[in-house]
């Protein structure tokens, strides 16, 4: 309850004028300059939802947070300006003070000094004394760099600091994919979309260039788990004759604090060395979270040298390298990767329908000996099947019908009722349980439209 009268005379005037900018935003700052920080931060929020884009309402909306010790949801507010040309220093004194509550000192100097220089009258003597004290003066986390006391990856910890180490070699490989789209039934509408934003601009580069459309670039490939993402990325790296690098969890992440983002630039690198390559990231929500439900520093410093490295040092860096990732929770994934030049176009791997099942079938069973088969008619019977779970059938109906040959002595081919009588005992993994998350973000908490291109085949099938 506000016990200062002016504050509930401008409350209620905001009240009563609910879209009026200038009246929420003097309401918010008043309530910040007296104290009132959570009454503060809801009126930065509403605000906010008024003008997403407004500098001053997410630097009151930081500070207010920064009050209240809430480090991370700080950083969250003030992401979307850090990274652009121009950020206004209040909001860099802001993210030092941020990234010092969480223990990140090198990288709060370096914030708090670039917005001194470029607005000298923001000097903080006492901030500045802090950032120049030893880390174990701070008090709180040890700095980025050193061992935090936090929890890590998985539940783990980090007991020791990086030791000194050379630049991290890329621990994933390069392959060359034997799969092209040939070898992905279906999907027509997925192949068009990559071969417009990846393949194209590298096999036709005269004509890309007329419109200054560079050869490079990032799609994230989401749906349902076994709909087929890697084999379309293996696909797309096969179709260009491209290098191939499949990059897991494995590859990137490591105990010590520093390592992974150093394994992150050594992939990148590795990538840019060995162009054209398809840079694969599969369960990329792992490596790209959305940084406000992060609570330790330097998980967020990950998602950071992630988004550096798919921006590249210049504009020309990252050109003939296609960066796809998949996952199954696009929902989870921080937006700043949705920004235009990163992650910019979402595609939908949707659960193959009847046609694609069949073609799926077909291609699961063309090296081995059949007899006259309907795929067609299996397909009718495997409604809601993925890839994966046809690809369960066929090798169940391979291991029964291996059994029957090693008896009879000699190979017995495959035959519709045999995959018929292998469907029956499989069931689809998890395509309804992915469609009712879906469903609901689609229904629910879909403001933005990020997940507009999901309605049409929820609403037609779900």
């Amino acid at each position: 309850m506000l016990d200062d009268a002016g504050l509930q005379a401008l409350r209620e005037a905001a009240r009563l004028s609910p879209d009026n900018l200038p009246l929420r935003r003097h309401l918010a700052d008043q309530l910040l300059a007296k104290g009132y920080l959570a009454e503060a931060e809801a009126e930065f929020r509403a605000a906010l939802v008024l003008a997403p884009k407004d500098a001053d309402v997410s630097a009151g909306l930081a500070e207010a947070f920064v009050r209240q010790s809430s480090f991370g949801e700080a950083l969250a507010a003030l992401e979307p300006f850090l990274g652009e040309p121009g950020c206004p220093p209040r909001l860099g004194v802001l993210a030092a003070r941020a990234l010092l509550g969480e223990g990140d000192v090198a990288a709060a100097a370096h914030r708090y000094h670039d917005a001194v220089t470029r607005d000298p009258s923001l000097a903080d003597p006492a901030l500045a004394a802090r950032l120049a004290a030893p880390p174990q003066a701070l008090g709180g986390p040890a700095p980025y760099g050193g061992a935090p006391s936090g929890p890590a990856y998985g539940g783990g910890a980090y007991d020791a600091p990086s030791p000194a180490t050379p630049a991290a070699e890329a621990s994933a490989e390069v392959e060359r994919s034997r799969f092209t789209f040939a070898d992905v039934a279906g999907m027509e509408a997925v192949k068009e979309a990559l071969k417009v934003k990846l393949l194209l601009p590298i096999q036709q580069p005269e004509l890309f260039a007329a419109f200054g459309k560079r050869a490079g670039g990032g799609v994230l490939l989401y749906g349902p788990p076994g709909a087929g993402k890697t084999h379309l990325a293996r696909a797309a790296a096969g179709e260009l004759g491209a290098s191939f690098v499949n990059v897991g969890l494995a590859d990137i992440l490591d105990m010590y604090i520093g390592s992974s983002e150093r394994n992150l630039r050594a992939t990148f690198d590795l990538a840019r060395r060995n162009r054209p390559c398809v840079l694969f990231f599969d369960e990329v929500d792992a490596l790209a979270a959305r940084r406000s439900d992060m609570r330790q520093a330097h998980n967020r410093q990950i998602v950071n040298q992630f988004l550096a490295e798919l921006d590249g040092v210049d504009q020309d860096a990252n050109e003939g390298v296609l960066v796809l990732a998949a996952t199954n929770a696009p929902w989870y994934i921080d937006v700043a990767f949705r920004r235009p030049g990163r992650f910019d176009q979402l595609v939908f791997v949707p659960p193959p329908d009847a046609s694609a099942r069949a073609a799926i079938l077909r291609i699961l069973c063309r090296d081995k000996p059949i007899a006259e088969m309907d795929y067609d008619a299996v397909a009718r019977v495997t409604e809601h099947f993925v890839g994966a779970d046809l690809k369960g059938v066929v090798d169940r109906a391979v291991e029964a019908k291996l059994q029957q040959s090693i008896s009879a002595g000699r190979a017995i081919p495959l035959a519709t009722p045999d995959l018929l009588a292998a469907a029956k005992s499989v069931r689809p993994t998890s395509v309804r349980e992915w469609m009712a998350t879906a469903r609901n973000y689609v229904l629910h908490a879909n403001d933005s439209g990020a997940w507009d291109e999901l309605m049409p085949w929820i609403k037609a099938k779900w």
